[in-house]
């Protein structure tokens, strides 16, 4: 995201400086990571169904958030943000949430608890992690998956950006359906100068790369949505409406708020399907859609938790407690020719519950679920 909304060019339609006393606003940037690679019967369709939804949570899970502080918790003094950059980012939070989502966040005094740790380190940019990624490629407690390089005091727009890569956003301007075709030099340009500084792999890898199709939602481009940079004149060449710049409007746009509540709709009580022992239980729901289930064991033992059918899925178990839901296991079988399996010891008395989401079905209501 950016400090401000309102832009100039550093660069002209050929890609030379117009004023180099006008600088570029602070972009955000995410991580690059390698890209899946699918085994070569995985079907184009099915690769676009994994693709959009790999990174999502499954709903109700609760997102504990951590803010280094320096050296009383052994990390760079410089990662540690004042109470106003931490109040911003616990609204950016709070906008999400007023949505009505399933998600829960909450923060906790230890890392080790975190998916998400926020570090305020100056000059290193606003960047996260999308998604999953964040317990997927970052498993060390020691190590930020968020950070923020700018004073974010008032700037609680940026702060919702970043919360939206966390929770599996990518970037709405590098969406193929946008149909931008940019002014590619004029783009290099801007990037390389201050504040960014970027190099033209960083530049290509956050603006001018196309998403793959199957990482977007929706079928149109949303020039208002808040994981959109806004862009100055002269760094596209079309669609003609975007030659003088694109300006979000601020806050979450209506797509933004369709997003969220897709994947991440309230989970009421009747929701809960009880699971009962060596009983199947269907799982008839559309891709990116999710069943809760619950489960407590009459003795303790060792159980299989397994899915069944043609279907790429992911699977978690977590214990309730009186403190909210444990993470314990999870299995994701999506793109693989296995089905989601948990082998555990449960404890007798305990109430346990399975979340699964369906990336992808061979056909329609083929599925079921069973613990045994």
């Amino acid at each position: 995201m950016v400090t401000t909304k309102t832009l100039k060019s550093t660069a002209s339609l050929d890609g030379k400086s117009k004023d180099a006393n006008v600088k570029t606003p602070n972009y955000c940037s995410l991580i690059e990571l390698p890209e899946r690679v699918f085994a070569p019967s995985v079907s184009m369709h099915r690769m676009e169904l994994i693709q959009l939804i790999m990174k999502k949570w499954l709903n109700g899970t609760t997102l504990k958030y951590y803010f280094f502080n320096g050296s009383s918790d052994g990390s760079p003094a410089t990662w540690k943000g004042t109470a106003s950059q931490i109040a911003s980012v616990k609204k950016g939070f709070n906008t999400w949430k007023q949505e009505g989502i399933g998600l829960i966040f909450e923060e906790t005094n230890d890392r080790n608890e975190a998916e998400i740790r926020i570090g305020f380190l100056r000059g290193d940019g606003a960047w996260s992690y999308v998604g999953r990624d964040i317990i997927d490629q970052v498993p060390s407690p020691n190590e930020r998956t968020m950070n923020f390089g700018w004073d974010i005091s008032t700037d609680v727009d940026t702060t919702v950006h970043e919360i939206g890569h966390t929770l599996g956003s990518p970037h709405e301007h590098q969406n193929p359906l946008a149909g931008i075709v940019w002014n590619e030099e004029a783009v290099y340009t801007a990037l390389a100068q201050p504040p960014n500084r970027w190099s033209r792999e960083k530049t290509f890898h956050n603006i001018i790369r196309k998403l793959p199709i199957g990482e977007v939602e929706g079928s149109t481009h949303d020039p208002n949505s808040i994981m959109h940079y806004p862009f100055g004149p002269g760094l596209i060449l079309s669609p003609t409406e975007f030659r003088n710049g694109i300006t979000p409007a601020g806050g979450l746009s209506a797509k933004d708020r369709e997003f969220i509540k897709k994947f991440y709709p309230p989970i009421a009580a009747a929701d809960y399907i009880r699971l009962e022992l060596n009983q199947s239980k269907p799982i008839n729901v559309k891709p990116g859609q999710q069943k809760n289930f619950t489960f407590k064991p009459t003795r303790s033992r060792k159980y299989t938790i397994e899915t069944f059918g043609t279907m790429d899925m992911v699977m978690v178990i977590f214990e309730k407690t009186t403190t909210g839901e444990l993470y314990l296991s999870g299995d994701d079988d999506s793109g693989k020719d296995y089905n989601a399996k948990i082998n555990m010891r449960l404890i007798r008395g305990r109430e346990y519950i399975i979340r699964v989401r369906l990336f992808y079905a061979g056909e329609e209501g083929a599925g079921s679920l069973m613990i045994f």
